[in-house]
This record gives structure tokens, C-alpha cells and sequence, in this order.
């Protein structure tokens, strides 16, 4: 994913809220909250999106726990069988998953960044060899399953994408069948 000034992708991670917790009153911003409160209080919870929240904490205002879609529940859930986390259902947004984990590792410790970088590392790693086989084999799949556990899990698997994963799959099947095409074109010439 580029991670350039007119990068949509980009944008539309760094449009993910997180929660921030407060460490400071800051009097006039409590719009960013939704409410009505004209102010933000010690200690008030705050979803605000990454971009924001960049400058809020850096500036030691508030401080942020990792969210959920990076949290203990799906780590343990990637660590069992990463293939069988929907993360397109986990972020919202076109499930930039990938992104806005890389937007997170930006704010977080080296120590922290380095644990959620191995973690989407792995995840990644997992599951591309599911995205490219069921890719090369999309159609023999749903046709030839379309009523078997093994076609629905396929499905399952497919609607999971995250965005760069359903973009490394359309890839794949494009490669398939000019792959075929040339390969039916070549055989031709010989005959």
C-alpha cells in the first residue's frame, strides 16, 4: 500500500478511529467527541481518527490502547489458524486491515511496532498461499464445490479478504488465464 500524500488507501487507513484517553483537560475541543461538552476532561475516553491522534499524542495529551483488530482476541485467533479471521470485518473502511496496522505501528514503541509488524508479517504470510490458490483454481472451485463445506469455506475465505489481499487475488486470477491463453496459443502454433 503507498503511503503517499494522494494515496486513497492511505487516507482511508489513517480515517480509522482509535480510542484516546485524555491526560490533560483541553478546554474548547469537546466537539471532537461528539457530545455536547464544550470541554475534555481528565481521563475522557475519545474516539478520534489516526490522523488526529497523532498530534494528540505525541504531544503527551492523551495516550491510546492498541485497538481491537490488533488485540489479544485476534492474535490469538491468527496464531490457531490465520485463514479463518474475516479481517475485512474487523476494520470497516474496505477492510484496509494491513494499512491501518501499518498507520498503527507509526504511533506505537519500537518494541510495540516491531511485535505488530511480526504479527501482520506472519498473518500475511499465511494466508497468501490460500489467496493464490484459490485464485489459480476460482472457477473450478465454485463450480465444481458449490454445495460442499469446502466450496462454502472457499467463499468464506474469499469475503474475508482484506483490500491488499482481494488486490493480490485479482492479480492472480489476470496471471491464471493469460497464463492459459498463452499456454492454448503456444500449443496451437506446434499443431
Amino acid at each position: 500500500m503507498d503511503y503517499d500524500y494522494f494515496s486513497v488507501e492511505a487516507i482511508l487507513a489513517e480515517n480509522q478511529k482509535i480510542q484516546c484517553t485524555f491526560k490533560h483537560a483541553i478546554p474548547g475541543m469537546g466537539h471532537l467527541g461528539g457530545g455536547s461538552e464544550r470541554d475534555i476532561a481528565v481521563l475522557s475516553k475519545i474516539q478520534i481518527p489516526i490522523w488526529l491522534a497523532y498530534t494528540i499524542i505525541y504531544s503527551d495529551w492523551a495516550e491510546f490502547n492498541i485497538p481491537p483488530p490488533f488485540g489479544s482476541r485476534v492474535r490469538n485467533a491468527l496464531k490457531a489458524d490465520a485463514c479463518s479471521v474475516r479481517l475485512s470485518n474487523l476494520v470497516g473502511a474496505g477492510g484496509l486491515w494491513y494499512g491501518f496496522g501499518k498507520t498503527i505501528m507509526d504511533i506505537l514503541s519500537d518494541e510495540q511496532a516491531t511485535e505488530m509488524s511480526e504479527m501482520l508479517t506472519k498473518a500475511f504470510r499465511e494466508r497468501l498461499l490460500e489467496v493464490m490458490d484459490q485464485a489459480q483454481h476460482f472457477a473450478a472451485l465454485g463450480q465444481a464445490n458449490s454445495g460442499s463445506s469446502s466450496g462454502n469455506a472457499a467463499q468464506a475465505f474469499r469475503e474475508g479478504l482484506d483490500t491488499t489481499e482481494r488486490e493480490l487475488f485479482s492479480l492472480a486470477q489476470q496471471s491464471a488465464k493469460r497464463m492459459k491463453r498463452w499456454y492454448e496459443d503456444s500449443d496451437r502454433a506446434k499443431h
